[in-house]
């Protein structure tokens, strides 16, 4: 705010001078209007742009102003460096021309004519410029140049939001090249005034053609030739089609049992494609397929043997993908041919001689149905009875029945049972057995182990039993403990029991058991029969538990209740040590009494006490029952079920840190049995709802989810968890980190020079980092920003720069930066100024004033100096302190930053009174300086100096000097020349009268010529410039460019902004006000004072061009400042507007100090004695009549 104030402050002092400017003749015939205005106006950003404005008036002073703010009729227009007048003023042509237009020139202006002598001032109607900015960039949501993942059919919301645009720009949507119907859009405000932004959020609903297609947001204004985009890729789900089994035959499901069966099922289509898996009777059997993305194909193979109890299964491929509504299926029933398994004759073969024998001959299931018939040897015998059953896996079972009588000579036949089909031509299944005639064996014995030897459970026991004699042969039968011992018929149960068969070695017959000992086997007594005969053995089998079971006095508990488990070894052999242990914590146990025990093994228990906490939950505790006879453990195992509150467990956090408008997640680490049945949230004794809100969320594990966090969302959250068991409470602190912002920055800030002083700086942020405080120092490119000499200090939210020893360079603007990583970063300006004593300009080591002493005339002495704080100016003539209470002597006294000065206007100057040596003297609290002025008589003028050539052309010449003095009056210009080798010279007044460039024209190509340069005034001449030193010039040929004459050394060109000094002199001295007219009377032409030195560069004051300014009166109002009113960020003192300053009387006061085009620069040249200052003025008047000059102009000759 502070530099736009600034600014505007030295635009209205622009304003102000370029008023004044405006008081220029114009003839009263001219007419007043405009010819030429422009229309409002639209650009775009970053191109050029004329507003026309025709002055029928070409004379007057014409300048635009912009939303009520003046330009000035400088054509460069200071302050805007993009802003130019074009055109030709002398046609009246003042067009304003904007280059690089922005945001900042949209506004309204206007063409205003300054008011003359003969009109009123014009103002055009105002033109509007309206500045078109396109938008930068379009932000899409989802993330521009993503893939977007969408399941086809249903809605999903697309954002698209502009960058800054002026006016706001149209967004719409295509989807695969089709343009969205269904979009709302908003406009907002922008980042700047006058800049907006378009959010559009569109509804779109993909259908599987978009998969693979781009969803385009496009953003269009006037300000774009074509429009800007962004786009994402839509990844379209959609489910697959229906699956399809290839059946490899004609007959679908018909299959016969051992074939090998590969069946293909494939689905086309679907993103992703499908998931392929075979169900047999609706159990998984295989989820292994591949896919073949190029023809959207998915395939699985079943590869199977088909079985007999296949019959009847269903086969079933299903596919879906994660899009899928549900599980697509295809089914095949299997319909499986298979025949008997086996065929099994029932009944016994042995039989005393001519009695009956009854056998039944029995199939396996099969499909289809088998028939039966009996052979005995090759003679085949009728059944009794047939019968047909239904038998497994849709089959059927055939039974044959056959009774016949045995006679001798059926002895060692063999009788056959056979099966046989249509659908088996090329199969026969037979069963056959061999008839014998039975009798009494002579002996019988058991072959085995020796009784009484221990076997390991699991060991594998053969015992024979043998017997000798008997016809038909004896029949052997084993025993386990007077049950017969048979081998298990399913084929699934396990075969710990194998019968042999009985065998015949000559006249001995044997039969094997081998036996897989078991627990049920320890001390059984097994026993082999042969009719009356029988023989029998006991086994020792060693084992261990047979069941390990561990026994509680409670399924739940409680932290801190005590729980009883019991241990129980069923049976073992030998006996077993029993121990406890807890996730690897060996706990002590108490033996409890002996019980009975099965196989007549030993039984053992153990029983632990635990007194449990919510640790313990989930924890294991082990029994395990150790044999070391065996070196077998068995162990079982007691998972603990702790019923406890809430705890937080130690990796809980308890500190968060988020960044301002970011998003924090508070965690939660808890342990609950049963789980938490809620979780709470509060903060600042108001609870968070559960159900979320605008700004927050609680997420299923109970952790808070912020959003848009600000700085008021820093503090303590406490979080309460709840089960069945009880309540827990935690407290999490979030740490909001945000940007930086000043609070306390002291503007100005003052030091004396040379002292030491710091800059402080506060702000507020979080976190307060060591190093986040910066400084900068501002101003123009040239000037020294560097800190040298300065020293940065911080702590905590204080930063500080300490300024040791200061300087008046170091004076100006400085910024505080401060930042801590959030941005952005604080920024303060603060401006420090150095207090210094008095420096009253010295331009030369004597300053001399000249008016004439005839009583009548006035003289005004101008005193400047520089310092801080304000300076008082005090006078004295010839040493002693001047009296301003006498009404021949007034002061007036201004001040501006650090420049102060001092006017001592002397009314009715005599020559005896008044021809003094003045001493102005300069003081303030830091100390004094001062200068002194003497007061002399008018004379004539003196020569100007610095004769030199600016610019040559084959015709003209630009010649450029610097006046003279002009002893007290005004004086004028004129040239002579000659063209060497032509007689006489030639004579030229300079136009206007007081100017210090002129450009002799009409000179002769290729030409050597001699210019000299003399002043006059009413009292004569100066004599020739430079002593009468000749200029010699050399016009180029008409061949030739601007100095390119072989014959002439090229000169200097003037310095850039330099312009022709006319009669007017410079702004400042066209500054006019009634107090001035009021106190200076007569000619005012007469009345000046000048200041001379001879034989040196000029510095004068004078009197008829300079008007002190004073606050406006009240019916003028306030129009501005200075000229240069002080330009901030800056040095606070060196840019100092010369309000009261003649033209070209002041110098620099820094080496930095910016000088205007019109500045001169003090005299190198030696001090004149003062005691020379009368004796050109008494030469002077000699040479002239005594009544050649009017009465007003004589003055005491001393």
């Amino acid at each position: 705010m502070a530099l736009k104030t600034s600014a505007r402050a030295a635009l209205l002092l622009m304003g102000l001078l370029t008023t004044g400017l405006a008081q220029l003749p114009i003839p009263v015939s001219a007419p007043r209007g405009f010819w030429a205005l422009s229309k409002n106006l639209t650009a775009v950003e970053g191109t050029s742009v004329e507003l026309q404005c025709g002055v029928r008036a070409p004379g007057s002073v014409v300048q635009w102003a912009k939303d009520g703010l003046l330009l000035g009729p400088d054509p460069r227009i200071p302050g805007f460096p993009r802003y130019r007048l074009e055109g030709d003023p002398t046609r009246g042509e003042f067009h304003l021309h904007i280059e690089a237009c922005d945001l900042s020139d949209d506004a309204e202006y206007e063409c205003q004519v300054s008011r003359s002598e003969t009109g009123p001032e014009l103002v055009s109607p105002r033109v509007i410029l309206s500045i078109l900015v396109p938008p930068k960039v379009l932000q899409l949501t989802p993330e521009a140049g993503s893939t977007v993942t969408w399941v086809a059919g249903q809605e999903y919301e697309v954002t698209c939001v502009s960058g800054d645009a002026k006016p706001a720009p149209d967004i719409t949507f295509l989807q695969s090249g089709q343009t969205v119907s269904d979009i709302s859009a908003t406009v907002n405000e922008g980042s700047q005034e006058k800049l907006f932004t378009t959010e559009a959020t569109a509804r779109v609903t993909p259908q599987s053609s978009d998969n693979g297609q781009l969803l385009v947001c496009e953003g269009s204004s006037p300000a774009l030739d074509t429009p800007i985009k962004v786009s994402v890729t839509m990844n379209v789900l959609f489910p697959p089609g229906p699956p399809v089994i290839e059946w490899p035959g004609l007959e679908e499901g018909h299959v016969r049992a051992g074939q090998s069966l590969e069946l293909p099922c494939v689905a086309r289509g679907g993103n992703p494609l499908a998931t392929l898996q075979w169900l047999k009777n609706g159990q998984p059997v295989s989820t292994a397929w591949g896919t073949e993305h190029t023809q959207a194909v998915a395939r699985s193979v079943l590869v199977m043997v088909v079985r007999p109890e296949d019959h009847g299964t269903r086969l079933s491929c299903e596919s879906q993908n994660s899009v899928s509504t549900g599980t697509q299926e295809r089914s095949i029933t299997l319909q499986v041919t298979f025949p008997p398994s086996a065929i099994t004759i029932l009944g016994s073969t042995s039989q005393s001689e001519n009695k009956n024998v009854t056998l039944s001959c029995v199939t396996k299931s099969s499909r289809p149905r088998v028939l039966l018939r009996w052979w005995l040897g090759w003679r085949q015998l009728l059944p009794t009875e047939e019968t047909v059953m239904d038998g497994l896996h849709g089959g059927h079972i055939t039974m044959s029945n056959l009774t016949f009588l045995v006679r001798r000579e059926d002895n060692g036949l063999t009788l056959t049972c056979e099966a046989f089909s249509e659908a088996f031509t090329k199969e026969t299944f037979k069963k056959s057995l061999t008839l014998n005639v039975k009798y009494p064996a002579q002996k019988l014995w058991i072959e085995g182990p020796p009784e009484g030897q221990s076997h390991r459970a699991g060991t594998r026991v053969r015992l024979m039993c043998l017997a000798i004699g008997g016809n038909p042969d004896p029949s052997l039968t084993w025993y386990k403990d007077s049950r017969p011992v048979t081998e298990p018929r399913l084929p699934q149960e396990p075969r710990r029991v194998q019968l042999g068969s009985l065998e015949k070695s000559g006249s001995t017959f044997s039969r094997e058991l081998v036996l897989v000992t078991g627990p049920s086997d320890n001390q059984a007594k097994f026993t082999c029969k042969a009719g009356q005969l029988s023989a029998s053995t006991r086994l020792v089998v060693q084992f261990p538990p047979t069941n390990l079971t561990i026994l509680a006095n409670a399924s739940a508990l409680r932290p801190g209740e005590a729980l009883n488990l019991t241990c129980v070894s069923i049976s073992s052999n030998p006996p077993v040590n029993l121990s406890w242990d807890k996730e690897g914590e060996r706990l002590e146990g108490v033996p409890a009494p002996p019980r009975s025990a099965p196989f007549k093994g030993s039984a053992a228990a153990t029983s632990v006490l635990l007194r449990v906490s919510s640790r313990d939950h989930g924890h294991r505790v082990t029994c395990s029952a150790h044999s070391a006879e065996l070196r077998e453990t068995v162990s079982s195992f007691y998972r603990l079920n702790v019923l406890y509150p809430p705890e937080f467990l130690g990796e809980q956090v308890l500190v968060v840190t988020a960044v301002e408008q970011g998003g924090a997640l508070l965690p939660v680490s808890v342990s609950a049995n049963p789980a938490p049945e809620a979780f709470n949230w509060t903060f600042r004794g108001y609870r968070l709802s559960p159900a979320g809100g605008p700004r927050h969320r609680i997420l299923s594990g109970g952790a808070l989810q912020l959003w848009n966090v600000t700085r008021a969302d820093d503090g303590l959250y406490q979080l309460h968890c709840q089960n069945s068991e009880g309540t827990a409470e935690a407290l999490v602190h979030l740490d909001v980190h945000y940007a930086p912002t000043i609070r306390t920055l002291q503007d100005p800030t003052e030091v004396n020079i040379g002292g030491s002083v710091d800059i402080v700086c506060t702000v507020d942020a979080n976190p307060i980092l060591p190093e986040m405080f910066n400084w900068e120092r501002l101003g123009e490119e040239e000037e020294d920003q560097s800190l040298d000499g300065m020293e940065k200090m911080s702590k905590g939210a204080t930063g500080r720069l300490r300024i040791h020893r200061a300087e008046l360079a170091q004076a100006g603007a400085y910024q505080c930066i401060a930042d801590n990583g959030v941005a952005p970063p604080a920024r303060g300006l603060v401006r420090l100024v150095v207090r210094f004593a008095p420096q009253v300009e010295h331009p030369t080591p004597l300053t001399k004033v000249a008016a004439a002493g005839d009583s009548t005339s006035s003289a005004t002495l101008h005193c400047r100096a520089r310092g801080v704080p304000n300076i008082v100016f005090t006078w004295t003539k010839n040493g002693v302190p001047l009296d301003l209470q006498d009404p021949r002597y007034t002061e007036h006294t201004y001040h501006q930053g650090g420049v102060h000065s001092s006017l001592l206007t002397i009314a009715n100057v005599s020559a005896a009174q008044d021809y003094a040596l003045f001493t102005c003297t300069a003081t303030n609290p830091l100390g004094s300086d001062h200068i002194n002025i003497q007061l002399v008589s008018i004379s004539r003028p003196d020569p100007p100096s610095g004769l030199k050539v600016v610019s040559l052309t084959p015709d003209a010449v630009g010649l450029e000097w610097k006046p003279g003095f002009d002893g007290g009056l005004p004086q004028r210009f004129r040239i002579r020349y000659e063209a060497l080798g032509t007689p006489g010279f030639h004579y030229v007044d300079v136009l206007p009268p007081q100017a210090t460039a002129f450009t002799l024209t009409g000179l002769q190509p290729s030409t050597r010529y001699r210019v000299w340069l003399l002043a006059s005034n009413a009292l004569g001449d100066s004599g020739l410039a430079d002593k009468g030193t000749q200029l010699p010039v050399t016009t180029p040929g008409l061949d030739q460019t601007s100095g390119e004459s072989d014959d002439q050394v090229p000169t200097e060109q003037p310095p850039a902004g330099v312009s022709e000094k006319t009669d007017a002199g410079s702004e400042e001295d066209r500054v006019r006000n009634e107090y001035a007219e009021s106190q200076w009377t007569g000619d005012r032409d007469t009345q000046s004072s000048r200041v001379s030195t001879t034989e040196a560069e000029p510095y004068y004051h004078s009197m008829s061009d300079f008007v002190p300014q004073l606050p406006p009166m009240p019916e003028e109002g306030f129009t501005g400042f200075g000229e240069e009113g002080v330009a901030f960020p800056g040095h606070l003192y060196d840019e100092v507007g010369r309000m009261f300053a003649p033209p070209g009387a002041w110098g620099p006061l820094y080496d930095e100090a910016r000088t205007g085009p019109s500045d001169l620069y003090w005299p190198e040249e030696k001090y004149e004695d003062p005691r020379g200052i009368y004796d050109q003025v008494a030469g002077d008047l000699d040479t002239m009549e005594p009544d050649s000059l009017p009465f007003e102009l004589r003055g005491h000759l001393v």
